[in-house]
C-alpha cells in the first residue's frame, strides 16, 4: 500500500505529468533499452484480498490471501488469513485472526505462511510482530513468532525463498525510511536472525521501496518491489502505458544482497493498463505447468482495488532473466550504502 492520503495523491498526479518518457539506458550515446518480456494480463480479477502469494501445494495451485476490511482504517480484530483453491475457487482454509500482509512458502509437505499481526492501520499504524503459521493438512496450524519489532519499527509485507544457505526473508519496514525492506535468515524457517548492515532503503532520495517479493534463481536473488513512478529519480527513465500512472512494480537482481542492478528494459515490470487505475503493485508470482503467473494489485490506493493476474508463457527463470539485457547500462543500488547509483 503505497499512497496514504488523497491530498498526496493529487500531488502524485502533478509529478506524473512531468516524467520524461525516455527508456532506461537510452540517450547520451547509450544503446536503446529493449522491450520487456511479454506479459499477457488475463481478463479476470479477484474481488477480495490485496497482498497474496500463489503457491503449488501437494500438486494443487492455491492462493494464500488476507482479509483486511476497513482499508486505511482497518482493525486487527476484523482481519484474518485465508486460502483459495485456484482450480475450484473454493476457500479451503481460514486462520490467523488479527493478521495481514501475508506471504507463503512451500517446504515439501509443509505450507508455511508468514503474516504481520496488527491492532490498527491508518493514520497511526500499530503492528506487533511477524508470525509464522505452518500446516501439512491446511486444517491444523502451528503459530510461532518469526520476527519481533525492534523499537518503534513497524512491519508490513514479507517474502521468503530458499537459497544455498537456508532460507531468506525480505520484510517491509518503516526503518530507516518509509517505505523500505530489510533481510533475515533462517536454517529451519522457525528461528530468524536479521542481516545487519543491509537495507534496501533509499535514505538520500527518500523514494519508496515497498512490498518486496524475493526469489533465488542461482546465482541471482531477484526482488520485485513497488515504487512511486512520479519520483523522476530514478523512475523517469521508464516508459509507461498511461499518463496518470503513479505506482508500479520494478525488478532488481543481486548475487550477494549488497550490489543490485535494476532492470534496464523499456518499462517497469508492471504498470497499469486501461481500467486498472493508477496502481500495479503488491506483486507475487509462481510457476505452474510451464508458465509463470504474476498476481498483483490494481486500483487507486484509496477507494478501490482488486487483484489481477499476468501470464508469461515460459518458466520463471526465463522471465526474470529477460529483464536484464546484456550491454544496457542499468541503475544500481547498494544495500550497504543505502543508495541508488546512476549510469
Amino acid at each position: 500500500m503505497l499512497c496514504r492520503t488523497r491530498l498526496f495523491g493529487i500531488a502524485c498526479g502533478v509529478w506524473a505529468l512531468l516524467i520524461p518518457l525516455r527508456a532506461c539506458g537510452e540517450g547520451e550515446g547509450r544503446p536503446a533499452a529493449p522491450p520487456n518480456p511479454k506479459l499477457v494480463k488475463l481478463p479476470f480479477s479477484f474481488t477480495v484480498g490485496m497482498e497474496n502469494t500463489p503457491v503449488v501445494f501437494n500438486g494443487r495451485p492455491l492462493l494464500v490471501d488476507n482479509h483486511r476490511p476497513g482499508g486505511f482504517k482497518a482493525k486487527g480484530e476484523d482481519a484474518y488469513l485465508f486460502i483459495l483453491d485456484l482450480t475450484t475457487g473454493q476457500e479451503v482454509a481460514r486462520f490467523g485472526k488479527g493478521h495481514s500482509f501475508v506471504s507463503a512458502f512451500v517446504n515439501g509437505p509443509e505450507l508455511n505462511v508468514f503474516a504481520t499481526e496488527f491492532t490498527d492501520f491508518g493514520n497511526t499504524i500499530n503492528t506487533k510482530c511477524i508470525n509464522r503459521f505452518s500446516s501439512t493438512d491446511l486444517k491444523t496450524w502451528h503459530q510461532e513468532l518469526a520476527l519481533a519489532r525492534d523499537g518503534e519499527e513497524q512491519f508490513f509485507n514479507t517474502s521468503v525463498c530458499r537459497d544455498d544457505q537456508g532460507y531468506l526473508m525480505t520484510y517491509e519496514s518503516n526503518v530507516p525510511v518509509k517505505w523500505c525492506f530489510r533481510f533475515a535468515r533462517s536454517k529451519d524457517l522457525s528461528h530468524w536472525e536479521r542481516i545487519g548492515g543491509l537495507e534496501f532503503a533509499d535514505v538520500g532520495g527518500q523514494t519508496a521501496c515497498a512490498n518486496p517479493t524475493i526469489r533465488y534463481v542461482a546465482p541471482y536473488y531477484y526482488v520485485m518491489y513497488g515504487v512511486w513512478c512520479f519520483q523522476a529519480k530514478p523512475w523517469g527513465c521508464y516508459r509507461y502505458s498511461l499518463p496518470g500512472t503513479k505506482y508500479v512494480t520494478v525488478v532488481a537482481r543481486s548475487k550477494d544482497l549488497i550490489a543490485w542492478e535494476v532492470s534496464a528494459t523499456r518499462g517497469p515490470m508492471l504498470d497499469p493498463s486501461p481500467g486498472e487505475g493508477i496502481n500495479n503493485t503488491d506483486a507475487d508470482l509462481f510457476e505452474f505447468e510451464g508458465n509463470t503467473y504474476i498476481y498483483y494489485a490494481t486500483g487507486d490506493q484509496a477507494t478501490w482495488g482488486t487483484i489481477r493476474v499476468a501470464m508469461y508463457a515460459g518458466p520463471m527463470k526465463q522471465l526474470l532473466e529477460g529483464y536484464f539485457p546484456e550491454g544496457v547500462p542499468a541503475i544500481l543500488f547498494n544495500a550497504k550504502e543505502r543508495k541508488y547509483i546512476y549510469p
